[in-house]
């Protein structure tokens, strides 16, 4: 087998963390290909090597003097690095940071050096190649990632690598000006680089023994997910659930490469697989439940509607003028309602609704803000009667007001709309109808 293995900022953190990631890379020699993040928070109230970067190269584009700053960060890598016992000078590396940093070179390029030094130090530490993620991912003019040249490229240049270390995080674009992808983008770079080498599995460690079934902040110790889908895993994601980068499941899932999520600090752990597909059931009904707060549902309601051609697309035009994108849009025979985000929404409200009375002449509009959408999520909800009712049910139980549904043709999800104030009391009934009481 061939693995791909990413380590996220606390697995990194500092030179025990270190020890423990190298115990794991060496306990299976398929662990070839390694993709480290910045050092992450050593304790509570710690700082993130990216966040220093960031604060560092803020005080040297204001002009201001910023070699306190950089050495603070230098002496959170030498820590590591005398920790491991390395013979390793970062010197070099430094100087140039802190000329391209006096030179202007841009925020992207100062983020990305959490991942580059950390790169640096894993290679010494494995005895690996170090591979500039700069060298081999690529972005176009307009800041978007160029898959193909990419694919093509990682896959030329790791052909004739045994071993190698990819810093997660960054590319550059064709003239070589460093482009980070979004903040938690070193799951990306491992996902693209297991596809570049059709990788039979992707390993990505973090803090957690997988994916949960919904949020520890709002429920104590939920259990984990054994399995899940790359679908149920975006519909999850999409709603708030974060152990994972969701944009890196895309260059995976196009090569059907399996993700493992495991815990650095618990390696025996299985862990969570997600996959294309599978025959293995739901442990439980439902896969996961995720949520966000803050939206507004705007109603239109206006006789006979289903018989006025056009209808929903001149509404629809109103919100996509203003540049406010749509969530969901559950509808009637004689009502529709969409469904945004209120922040979107609020600044350009008054505009958006005189626009839909010009537009379709409505009977009624009705705006009701302060709602919170909840995702179940399920392969197994199509098999099981009753699943809709079992929700309701847990609401109704929790005096919960529901205040939308919306069921997607693919029975993978249902989507229930509740107030702000009843959001994490909805996910708590959900959670302990399908995992707790399992009935």
């Amino acid at each position: 087998m061939l693995k791909v293995v990413k380590f996220g900022g606390s697995s990194l953190a500092s030179a025990e963390q270190f020890q423990k990631v190298g115990n794991i890379i060496r306990a299976d020699q398929d662990r070839r290909f390694v993709v480290p993040s910045a050092p992450g928070k050593r304790f509570d109230g710690d700082t993130k090597v990216t966040d220093m970067l960031y604060g560092c190269y803020a005080a040297a584009e204001a002009g201001e003097d910023f070699s306190d700053k950089l050495k603070a960060i230098r002496a959170r890598y030498d820590e590591i690095i005398q920790g491991l016992g390395l013979d390793l000078s970062l010197d070099d590396e430094f100087a140039v940071i802190a000329e391209n940093f006096a030179a202007k070179a841009g925020s992207d390029y100062a983020a990305s050096r959490g991942e580059f030094l950390n790169g640096k130090v894993m290679a010494a530490y494995l005895g690996y190649e170090f591979i500039d993620a700069a060298s081999v991912i690529l972005f176009d003019e307009d800041g978007s990632f160029a898959a193909d040249e990419t694919n093509k490229r990682m896959a030329k240049r790791l052909a004739s690598c045994e071993n190698a270390v990819i810093p997660g995080f960054y590319g550059a674009y064709a003239d070589g000006r460093v482009k980070t992808f979004s903040r938690g983008g070193s799951d990306i770079t491992g996902s693209i680089v297991a596809r570049a080498l059709k990788a039979d599995l992707y390993e990505n460690w973090t803090d957690v023994s997988g994916f949960l079934v919904t949020d520890p902040r709002i429920v104590e110790d939920p259990a984990v997910v054994e399995m899940i889908t790359y679908r149920e895993l975006r519909e999850l994601s999409y709603m708030g659930a974060s152990v994972l980068h969701e944009e890196a499941i895309f260059p995976v899932r196009k090569a059907g490469i399996p993700i493992n999520i495991k815990n650095t600090n618990h390696p025996e752990n299985p862990g969570t697989m997600i996959v294309a597909t599978t025959s293995k059931r739901s442990k439980y009904t439902i896969t996961g439940i995720a949520g966000k707060k803050g939206f507004v549902a705007v109603t239109i309601d206006k006789d006979m509607m289903n018989s006025e051609i056009g209808f929903c697309r001149k509404v629809l035009s109103v919100f996509e003028e203003n540049q406010i994108s749509i969530e969901h849009m559950p509808s009637g025979i004689d009502t529709m309602c969409v469904l945004v985000h209120q922040d979107e929404f609020q600044e350009y409200e008054q505009v958006v609704l005189s626009g839909i009375q010009r537009a379709v002449e409505p009977d009624a509009i009705e705006v009701v803000p302060d709602l919170a959408l909840i995702a179940v999520v399920g392969r197994g909800m199509k098999e099981t009667r009753g699943t809709a009712g079992r929700i309701f049910s847990a609401l109704a139980h929790a005096k919960i007001n529901c205040r939308m549904i919306d069921q997607g043709s693919s029975e993978l999800n249902i989507i229930i709309g509740v107030s702000n104030d009843d959001f994490e009391k909805a996910i708590k009934s959900i959670y302990d109808i399908f995992v707790l009481t399992q009935m």
